[in-house]
């Protein structure tokens, strides 16, 4: 009887042991599901120009985590979570720091857009500074591996400075694999510099460093703003940022006392762009009791069909999402900044 006692023990220890085991078997998934809705009035800081709206614009965001193989198998029965493979949400040999690099100068471009557009509709002083090369990430076999960074900034190539990444590309494709060039970037706020040897990107023996890279660019605002978006990341921010920060400006609500949500990222143009996870999204604004979500009207191009006959725009999938949930929320279709800006203005408040 104590021998039989015994063995119920070991058993149960071993299934506690083989549980807990389960919680760290990683597999090659992230389970996405919808996040929270979050006022941009506490987020956004414009010198003299405070937020006085009685309604209010929120970025939408998405739950991510990576999976183990109990929250894999969860997520396939619960609505709005979706698996999504690792390898279509990183760069193949993306590092945890390039990636989080890569989501950080994404939102970083995001506001920068935000700002330009705001400022300029709001006839406000922007100017943009070109800094220079930004790194996004940097191939492991390549020399320059040894000395570059993903996040470190390139300001000069040979003592050469540059207007854009591609006059910084043209003049290192006119070298030849194998030659040295003198480097000078920034790594950890300290200024350095470095030879190193081209690379050979393809069988044509094209030069390169080995980088990918995005053109760096600083604004000079008046009057001053700041962003607080450490703990946000990707672009898709970028349409409500703009409607934040041109409302500072306005001497009427631009909000009309309403709730209100959306999603888009915005470029320097105005121009407002295709994400990913509307539905998500549609879904955690509406728990947030947002009465107006703003979905970017993006065209679904013949390339998009093909690779998937599915595909719909965001503008539809919000609307069709909105629908299954049973949602009152208002689901706006918008291509550019002005056309949300245009809906506003003649938002009556009831």
């Amino acid at each position: 009887m104590q021998k039989q006692r015994q063995w119920k023990k070991i058993i149960a220890i071993v299934l506690l042991v083989c549980i807990i085991i389960g919680f760290f078997i990683p597999v090659p998934y992230y389970i996405t599901k919808p996040g929270s809705a979050d006022e941009l009035s506490s987020l956004v800081r414009v010198k003299g120009h405070e937020s006085e709206a009685q309604g209010s614009f929120s970025l939408v965001t998405i739950a991510m985590a990576k999976a183990n193989i109990y929250t894999y198998g969860l997520a396939k029965f619960l609505p709005y979570h979706e698996l999504e493979m690792e390898s279509d949400v990183r760069y193949e040999d993306e590092s945890d720091e390039e990636y989080n690099v890569r989501q950080m100068y994404m939102m970083n471009e995001s506001k920068n857009n935000a700002i330009q557009v705001a400022y300029k509709a709001a006839g406000q002083k922007v100017e943009v500074k070109y800094d220079g090369i930004y790194v996004m990430s940097v191939k492991s076999s390549v020399p320059a591996a040894e000395y570059l960074h993903a996040g470190d900034l390139i300001t000069a190539i040979d003592e050469k400075t540059f207007q854009s990444s591609n006059e910084f590309i043209a003049y290192v494709k006119s070298k030849k694999p194998g030659d040295i060039v003198r480097v000078n970037y920034v790594h950890e706020k300290k200024k350095r510099e470095a030879d190193i040897k081209l690379t050979k990107l393809d069988k044509k023996g094209t030069a390169g460093i080995g980088i990918t890279l995005v053109d760096d660019e600083k604004l000079t605002v008046e009057p001053k703003i700041s962003i607080d978006s450490e703990k946000i990341g990707g672009p898709s921010a970028g349409l409500m940022f703009s409607l934040e920060i041109y409302s500072r400006f306005l001497e009427t609500d631009l909000t009309n006392g309403v709730k209100i949500a959306g999603t888009g990222t915005i470029s320097a143009s105005g121009e407002v762009g295709r994400i990913g996870g509307i539905d998500q999204k549609v879904v955690a604004a509406d728990k947030s009791g947002a009465k107006i979500f703003f979905a970017p009207n993006d065209t679904v191009t013949a390339e998009m069909k093909k690779a998937d006959s599915k595909t719909k725009s965001n503008y539809e999938e919000a609307k069709e999402t909105a629908k299954a949930i049973d949602t009152n929320m208002k689901i706006v279709p918008v291509k550019t900044f002005q056309e949300a800006v245009s809906y506003l203005e003649k938002l009556k408040t009831k």
